[in-house]
């Protein structure tokens, strides 16, 4: 008895290069587009012009859908001659557009060789199905006056209803064609695929996030390409893909740091929200001699990071109106977030996926960046509008912190204090003093004296509970 020796499948690809080829996943369903495609349409091939219109092969995915021509010589195509983006937050009827769009087109039927035009093949059976009804309706006594009119509505309604429902359609839908798009956008589905993959094998709201933000991303990047080509949109597309590579790179380490199953419902398990807490009103926690505690531990020498290194475990401070929480309850007039509550469903996106990006760059881990030291880093404010809306991010921040949403910190900074963490890390805040009669200068020394007492208010709350 003999054993014939198999060659094993070979391993499913990746999500990256799931678009690199039509149909990666189902071979099989390529070679009979294809050969539909060779039986009822024009393929691509030496003989083709540029009046040629060779038959498309629609690939439908969950954000969309990748048109591929078919070459004459039996390869597979590398590049979409198509690409589809669904709008984020579809309804069903508007995924369902898709489907309308991507739908066999219809052979259209040439009227008499000196009438010009042609005639869809169902306004032609709805014109012959019409006219035997209405002959027979009349026959039995309908009003000529009212059998008339249905017989001549009904194909002219079969004729122009579908290009009515292909506008409605395409309202839902952003697509782009030429190379130059094609290729850029062939990039960004690939890395967003991964993002889909993720978020649909976990219920990590991290990785269900990220997908999110992915589908606002290949929107906003369909959306230039339709208006702009991709040297003028040059910048504005990079930015776009170094996020969706952040995102990818983000779920894969999520991933790799996935509990198992034992501890899955453990990691399921939604912590308090912490609300707002005014500080002071907890004692400092109590630590073992000969123990670091979490701050000073995150605080020893450690390898300065590069300028595109990221640190996760930072943390976002802005002043913002007072309020008070309850009453007699002392003032809130700045707030701490974690750099990942950027991310939360609530908070405008894109932008804060941007902030997020920019907060976690090149930062110590702890450490506590204050929104006016990003706006220094922007070239003094004049970058934000190619980051994002600051003002609508850090109120829908505070919205999520007043109704428990989210874990924070909240102060009540003295006058001096908030107005330091206000300006830059080089600025400088002049008081006058009416007894003495002279000018006091806050600088950037007094400004880490303010960021310190903070840091020591944080340390307290961490080490009871992560924010």
């Amino acid at each position: 008895m003999t054993d014939t020796l198999r060659t094993p499948p070979p391993p499913p690809p990746t999500a990256a290069g799931q678009h690199r080829r039509p149909f990666t996943l189902d071979p099989g369903r390529w070679e009979a587009e294809r050969s539909r495609a060779l039986r009822t349409g024009h393929v691509r091939d030496h003989t083709c012009t540029a009046e040629c219109e060779p038959v498309l092969v629609y690939e439908r995915t969950r954000w969309g859908w990748l048109a591929w021509t078919v070459p004459g010589d039996g390869t597979r195509p590398e590049l979409p001659h198509q690409i589809g983006i669904l709008t984020p937050y579809a309804t069903r009827t508007q995924s369902l557009a898709t489907r309308w769009l991507i739908r066999r087109p219809d052979q259209r039927l040439g009227l008499a060789p000196t009438v010009p035009g042609s005639l869809r093949p169902l306004a032609v059976a709805v014109a012959v199905i019409s006219l035997a009804v209405g002959l027979f309706a009349m026959a039995h006594g309908l009003p000529v006056d009212v059998a008339l009119p249905e017989m001549v509505l009904a194909p002219l309604l079969a004729e122009h209803l579908p290009g009515r429902l292909d506008a409605r359609a395409r309202e839902h839908v952003r697509s782009v064609e030429g190379d130059g798009a094609c290729r850029y956008l062939q990039r960004l589905a690939s890395l967003h695929t991964s993002l889909v993959q993720a978020a649909a094998g976990s219920n990590r709201y991290e990785l269900r996030r990220s997908a999110e933000i992915g589908q606002h991303t290949l929107w906003d990047a369909a959306g230039l390409l339709q208006t702009q080509d991709t040297r003028s949109a040059a910048a504005d597309l990079i930015a776009r893909e170094r996020l969706m590579v952040q995102l990818a790179d983000q779920a894969a380490q999520i991933l790799k740091r996935t509990p198992g199953p034992a501890n899955a419902d453990q990691a399921r398990k939604p912590e308090q929200p912490l609300g707002p807490y005014p500080p002071g009103l907890r004692p400092a926690p109590h630590h073992t001699p000969g123990t670091l505690s979490l701050k000073e531990a995150l605080h020893m020498p450690q390898p300065q990071p590069g300028p595109d290194d990221r640190t996760a475990d930072v943390y976002l401070l802005f002043a913002h109106e007072p309020y008070y929480p309850g009453p007699g309850t002392q003032e809130i007039n700045t707030t701490v977030v974690t750099a990942n509550t950027l991310l939360h469903p609530q908070v405008q996106q894109p932008d804060g996926a941007r902030i997020h990006d920019l907060l976690t760059r090149g930062r110590q881990p702890g450490e506590i960046i204050p929104l006016a030291t990003l706006t220094h880093e922007l070239n003094g404010g004049a970058d934000w509008p190619t980051v994002g809306d600051w003002e609508s991010v850090t109120t829908d921040l505070l919205r999520l912190v007043r109704e428990g949403e989210c874990n924070a910190l909240s102060l009540g900074l003295p006058e001096i204090a908030r107005a330091l963490i206000c300006t830059g890390p080089h600025s400088h805040v002049r008081t006058y003093d009416a007894a003495a009669d002279q000018f006091i200068a806050y600088g950037p020394t007094e400004r880490a004296a303010v960021l310190a007492e903070v840091d020591k208010f944080l340390a307290c709350i961490v080490a009871e509970q992560d924010l």
